[in-house]
Formats: structure tokens, C-alpha cells, sequence
């Protein structure tokens, strides 16, 4: 069967697909030592753990590393296990081994609500795209970094893969020792006996090659020494010294420099373009169309010596554009069709508890409320970049990716090569946020080099060209409804939403065959609305999925980070009208839900909720799950000239076992400054098909100065490990806008913040 149709024969009346897919068992990814490379003087012992002569470990990384501390973190739970110093371990890219692939990330595990562990048995539909993603990740062995999912992807196999390393280098100390195993004791890396013989990993790694461990287990929680301490992040002094290498830092012998200029409106292409002037600048080389998949001409790229000299050569360039088939793209007429699909449409139920209908035609009083969030732009620090060099009919890249392995088999589709003939050099990001988890860039560079007679080419976009040109978060509305009883209960919550799908989107750009009218329901469009740990007796859940046209992405905590904003904002609507303080009316929803009742509370307990605040301060509380992590934040914020001021946020956090501390309150505090930059100045527009914000003097970010203190505190769990990157993203908008609230009386329905 073609692939559509098999997927398509998969779905059911519903169009979603009651299954879950598990968790590939983490001794199946141990891989085989040839998945790494074979350096003189290093043994592999598995496809993830190399040992080398001096007793250094080599780990293969197989996550990019984009601020969020991953390589320290994974070098961690490899240290743990191995009983090594984390200075002992060094990284080597890892390769496109399907052991790498990030399991957790792309395959649907939630064949249940969350909550079902507590007590609550709410059954929850996979839906068709998360399966066709998971069929993705299985395919393709997608090596991805994202979704705040690599510790936990790795927490089990990573372990285990050093677990069995050091098993097995223990029985070739004691082969070729002679003494009985049992004897044998590992400390920073060095085997010791009694009989006083000691040596480093390094002497055994040969022996240990061939040998195969059985039933290796893993160390008891009680005897780690490295996870769940404050580790220093080894990455700290290369990015404070400048020698840290990002995207941009590449520099390669007789390297020439690019930059493109793609079509002003949206979706628009290039008819015509004259380089004469251009060309007759200094240090100018060429000018050349650049093609996309469809074969449409979306701009042009100028190669010269520098890129400044390719930026001003750019700029000279007279060009003809067309416009999109469809018309112009305009963000005032979308927010229009969004509210009239949500009115008119019932869009697709991703979950549904007792009879919300019901509920509603008996009510004594509806309480209805529409709440809106704008389209975003990724905005990372450092823009898109990528080097690529072809020679001698191979590709070499150097990107800041999150997708290695789809940055490879891009830029071998582009060059026309198999994709052995691609190598790919995964450098430091300087953000990421979801942005990279395209590779638009890399077929630019790809094309680019094809045009460069043989030399490196490092592609870079302007601020401009990053702004305009993004896979933007996309614009939702949503209509919530609560139904109020005689006696002033809340008897049921309806919530429906609008806006378009990324996963399909994404999924069309990743696999062509999926293009065209296959669209299925996507999780990321209801994900924090269908999965609310509140209580009411009747809730009803849909989200009416639509295509606007405007390119679309992931972007950090997807669908939570406007789904939160709505759903908080109006449960703080539904305490006022029922005449109950804020976290107390939570608390009683929260009966059947512990862990997120302990999570709010000690939030509120760090905040001291209710206790005075200074004059013209006021506190608001929001609570959020996503990616596996509960997070309640209260954010203390006053009025300046009118406009919100936040000046601490107090986030409490249950995020399952943490490995590094420090790296959690790092990223809850990277989330919260994230979060600020979205809730006060976060906004796309589009005007006749022209995005409006083109560098950081529209679409400004939060500085120092508009900082609030941050405190994390972190509920201890034994649980497995969820995501840290993203969950502390959702919970501050509304927590803002219900401080907002008590300060003026006016509901803020709208992001961004106008007042």
C-alpha cells in the first residue's frame, strides 16, 4: 500500500486512532559499538560509550545543545553509572544510528489522560498525527532535540549503556587478574583489588570489547553521588571565553560568504532579478536564483568574500516579485475567519466527560469568554545560518540544527546525493525554541554550495530576512463557556478552540507524501485543554483546525503556551463569579489530583499568597501541565504608565527526578524571561502579505532592567525525569493577567498586554 493510504486505512470514524505506542525498550538501544567512530586508540563499547587509552570516556551525543545544558546533564547520567569524573568525559557528535533517535519526543505515549493515576479514569485519543510522527521517528531513526524531552528520553538506555560498559570492563580487569569479580571495585574510573593491582578503564577496554554482560543493573537512587546535585556546566567556560563554536563561529580555508533575499509578501516568488550593479561591486562573486522543493523561486543569494560585502551587494539587486495565488495574507482578516469558524464549526472533540450540553441548557447563567493569541516569531539571537561545502561529489555541513539526520537527508535531496555522501556538523545553537527543527536553511546553503565552484559557503540570513521568513506560532481563538447552577457551582466547562495545526504542516515539509488534503487532528492544537486536572463534572473539549497560509512551527511549549493563557485566565473568571479566592477555588477542583495540588501550594507558600504586598502590587497564580512537568508560578506585578510590571515570579516545579538543580532553575528562568517577552510585546502582524516586524526595534525582547527575580523551588519526586525546557513557559501569561485583574478591575483577554 502507498504510505497515505495505509495511514488514511488506520484512522478511525473519528479520524483519530485509540492506540499508544510505547517506549522502545532501552536495552534495544544499546546499539552496536560500530555505531561510533572507530579512532585510533579509542574501543567502543557500545553504540553510545568509547573508552580510550588514557581512561577517558567518550560519549556519543546525540542531542544538540542550544543553552538548555543537555551535554552536561546526559554526561551526567553517564558519569553516575560509569563512577567517572564528569571532567573524564568527552563528546563525540553522534552519528544517524536509529539508537539515536529521540523516541520520547515523536512517538505518542499517552494512550490515557495523565490523570489516571490518580484516580481518574479519563481515556484519551492518539491522535492520527502524533501516530504518523511516531511512524516517522521509527522510518527515519529521527534524531531531533526538542520537546523537553532528552533527559527523559535518554533517563533509562543512557544508563544502561554505561551500566554495561563498566560491567563489562569489570570482567576483563578480572580475566585478565585472575581474581573473582565479586572483588573488583570502581572508583573515578579506576578498577582496584584488594591485592593492591590498580588501573584505569583504559587498560581493560580491549578485553572488555569482548565481553557480554549479563543482567547489568542499574545503581540504587541511595548511592548516586553526581544526579540530582548542582553540577558547574562544562560548557560555561567556552562560551565565557569566546571560544565556544556556534553556527556563525565556523570558519573553514578559502570560505566565501552568502546572503538571500527571499520574496517581501508571504508566500510570494521571484519572477526576475538584475546583478549587473550588483556584481560590479568589490569582493562580489555571484548572484544566483534560489529554487524550493515545489521548484517555485522564492529569492536569490549573492556569494561574495564577506558577508558584509554579500549583504550590500544584496541590497542592489533590482527584483520583480508575485504574489501568492490565494492573495495577500493579512492578519486583522484571519483573526476575522478564525472567530467565524469557531462560531460556526464544531471542530474535532479531543475529549469529552459527562454531558457539558446538558449542563449548560439547565444552567441558572452561562459564563462565556474569548480569549485571543497572536501569531510569534521565534526571534533566537543568533540568526539562521549554515555552512556547506561540496567537493569531489561529497556534502559536508556545519548547522546549528536540532535535526541532524533531516538536515542530511535535505541537503542530499538538494544535491542530488545518497545520503552517505552527506556529513553534518551539529554546532552549538545560539537558540533554538523549535526553529530549528526546519531546514529551509540548510537546502539554501546546499543549493548555494552547488553554485560555489568547490568552495565552503557559509550562508547567513539577516535579522530582517529571520523576522519576515519564520515558521511562525500560529494565531488561535478560543470560546470557553461555564455553566452556573442556582446555587452558584460551575456544573460544566466547555472549551473550543481555532487555529491552524503545526504537526501536519511540519509533517508535509518533512515527508512530501504526506502533503496536500491529509490533515489530521493534531494534538499541539488542544494539548493543556483536553488534559486540565480541574474536576468539573462536565467538560467538553474541541479545537477547529483551519489553514491560513501563514507558514507555521514549533515553537517553545507549542499549543500550552496559548492554551494555558486561556484556560487559567478564565478559571480565575469562574472564581470571581462564584465568589471564591483564586487558589482556594483551584484547591477544590484539585481533590482528585494531588501532585498538582502539592505543586500549587507550595508555590503559594514561597509567595506567601495573601500576606500584604507593597501598594499598587498584587499577586496572580496560574497552573499549567506540559511535557510531563507540573508547574504553578505566582507573579507579584504592578502598573507603570499603565503597562503590566512584573517583578517576581515564585515558580514551583514537579518535573519528576532531577539531575542537575542548577540547570532547572536556569531554565525556569530562561522560561519565565521567555514567557515575559511574549506576554508584553509578542506579535506578528501581516498587512497585505508584509510581515511588520523585521528586527528587535518592533518586536522587542525583555532586557535586564525588565527582569523580574525568579525563585524555583523544586518538589522532590522519584519519579522518572519530564521536561524542564519548556513547562515554565505556560503558567506566567495568565498568572500576570490575573494580577492584572486585581489592579484594575478589566479582564485581559488579548496577548500581548496592552495595559
Amino acid at each position: 500500500m502507498k504510505r497515505r493510504n495505509l495511514i488514511l486505512s488506520g484512522l478511525g470514524v473519528s479520524g483519530a486512532l485509540i492506540v499508544g505506542w510505547g517506549v522502545l525498550p532501552a536495552r534495544s538501544r544499546l546499539g552496536k559499538s560500530s555505531n561510533m567512530l572507530p579512532i585510533e586508540g579509542e574501543v567502543a563499547l557500545n553504540g553510545w560509550i568509547k573508552i580510550a587509552k588514557d581512561g577517558g570516556v567518550v560519549l556519543a551525543m546525540h542531542r544538540s545543545d542550544m543553552g538548555q545544558g543537555i551535554h552536561n546533564a546526559l554526561s551526567m547520567l553517564v558519569a553516575e553509572e560509569l563512577d567517572v569524573s564528569l571532567k573524564n568525559i568527552r563528546l563525540e557528535q553522534a552519528g544517524q544510528d536509529s539508537i539515536y533517535g529521540n523516541v520520547a519526543m515523536f512517538v505518542g505515549t499517552l494512550p490515557f489522560h495523565p490523570l489516571q493515576s490518580e484516580g481518574v479514569n479519563k481515556p484519551f485519543l492518539v491522535h492520527s498525527g502524533e501516530w504518523i510522527v511516531g511512524k516517522v521517528a521509527r522510518e527515519l531513526g529521527v534524531n531531533a532535540t526538542g520537546g523537553s524531552s532528552s533527559v527523559k528520553d535518554a533517563w533509562e538506555h543512557l544508563r544502561i549503556a554505561a551500566a554495561t560498559a563498566k560491567a563489562s570492563l569489570r570482567l576483563a580487569a578480572a580475566d585478565q587478574w585472575k581474581v573473582p569479580l565479586k572483588e573488583l571495585k570502581v572508583k573515578e574510573g579506576v578498577i582496584s583489588h584488594a591485592s593492591g593491582k590498580s588501573a584505569h578503564f583504559g587498560e581493560f577496554a580491549q578485553g572488555a570489547a569482548a565481553q557480554t554482560p549479563q543482567n547489568v543493573a542499574l545503581k540504587d537512587r541511595k548511592d548516586w553521588t553526581l544526579i540530582g546535585q548542582a553540577t558547574a556546566r562544562a560548557d560555561v567556560p567556552a562560551k565565557t571565553d569566546g571560544s565556544a563554536v556556534f553556527g556563525m563561529d565556523v570558519r573553514l580555508p578559502n570560505m566565501v560568504f552568502a546572503s538571500v533575499v527571499q520574496a517581501p509578501q508571504m508566500g510570494g516568488t521571484l519572477i526576475s532579478f538584475d546583478a549587473k550593479e550588483a556584481l560590479a561591486l568589490p569582493g562580489v562573486l555571484k548572484c544566483i536564483q534560489l529554487t524550493s522543493a515545489a521548484g517555485s523561486a522564492p529569492g536569490f543569494a549573492v556569494i561574495a568574500k564577506t558577508t558584509w560585502h554579500a549583504k550590500q551587494a544584496a541590497d542592489k539587486v533590482k527584483s520583480q516579485w508575485a504574489q501568492r495565488a490565494e492573495g495577500a495574507i493579512d492578519t486583522k482578516r484571519i483573526e476575522s475567519e478564525l472567530k467565524a469558524k469557531l462560531k460556526a464549526e464544531k471542530g474535532f472533540t479531543f475529549y469529552e466527560h459527562g454531558d457539558a450540553s446538558k449542563a449548560e441548557s439547565s444552567a441558572a447563567r452561562l459564563i462565556e469568554a474569548q480569549y485571543k493569541a497572536p501569531y510569534l516569531a521565534h526571534a533566537t539571537m543568533e540568526p539562521m545560518n549554515c555552512t556547506a561545502h561540496l567537493k569531489g561529489g561529497s556534502l559536508e555541513i556545519w548547522a546549528p540544527t536540532q535535526v541532524p539526520g533531516l538536515a542530511r537527508a535535505t541537503a542530499a535531496k538538494v544535491a542530488h546525493l545518497s545520503e552517505d555522501k552527506v556529513k553534518v556538523n551539529v554546532t552549538l545553537l545560539g537558540g533554538g525554541f523549535g526553529r530549528r527543527l526546519e531546514t529551509d536553511v540548510v537546502a539554501q546553503a546546499t543549493q548555494i554550495a552547488m553554485a560555489a565552484d568547490g568552495l565552503p559557503v557559509q550562508l547567513v540570513w539577516s535579522r530582517e530576512e529571520d523576522m519576515t521568513h519564520d515558521f511562525y506560532r500560529p494565531m488561535h481563538v478560543a470560546q470557553l463557556t461555564a455553566a452556573m447552577s442556582a446555587k452558584g457551582e460551575v456544573e460544566s466547562l466547555r472549551i473550543k478552540s481555532a487555529g491552524d495545526a503545526i504537526s501536519p504542516r511540519w509533517m508535509s515539509r518533512v515527508l512530501p507524501a504526506l502533503s496536500g488534503p491529509f490533515d489530521a487532528p493534531d494534538k499541539t492544537t488542544a494539548e493543556g485543554l483536553f488534559d486540565l486536572p480541574y474536576g468539573f463534572a462536565n467538560q467538553h473539549m474541541a479545537h477547529v483546525s483551519t489553514r491560513m497560509g501563514v507558514p507555521i512551527g514549533f515553537w517553545r511549549s507549542v499549543g500550552h503556551s496559548h492554551n494555558a493563557f486561556f484556560s487559567e485566565s478564565f478559571i480565575d473568571e469562574l472564581a470571581f463569579e462564584t465568589k471564591q479566592e483564586p487558589l482556594a477555588f483551584r484547591l477544590t477542583l484539585l481533590k482528585q489530583a494531588p501532585r498538582y495540588a502539592a505543586v500549587l501550594k507550595l508555590a503559594a507558600e514561597k509567595a506567601k499568597w495573601g500576606e500584604a504586598l507593597p501598594a499598587g502590587h498584587a499577586h496572580g497564580v496560574a497552573l499549567h501541565e506540559s511535557f510531563g512537568s507540573i508547574v504553578a508560578q505566582v507573579a507579584e506585578v504592578s502598573l507603570q504608565a499603565g503597562k503590566p510590571r512584573v517583578h517576581r515570579v515564585v515558580c514551583a516545579i514537579d518535573c519528576g527526578t532531577v539531575v542537575n538543580p542548577a540547570t532547572v532553575a536556569q531554565q525556569v528562568e530562561s522560561s519565565v524571561n521567555f514567557a515575559l517577552t511574549a506576554a508584553l510585546f509578542g506579535n506578528i502582524d501581516i498587512q497585505e502579505g508584509v510581515v511588520q516586524q523585521t528586527n528587535f526595534s518592533n518586536y522587542p525582547l525583555v532586557q535586564m532592567a525588565q527582569s523580574p527575580v525568579v525563585e524555583t523551588w523544586i518538589v522532590p519526586s522519584t519519579q522518572s525525569p519530564e521536561g524542564v525546557g519548556e513547562p515554565a513557559v505556560p503558567p506566567l501569561a495568565p498568572a500576570i493577567a490575573n494580577a492584572m485583574f486585581k489592579l484594575t478591575g478589566q479582564r485581559v483577554r488579548s496577548l500581548p498586554f496592552k495595559s
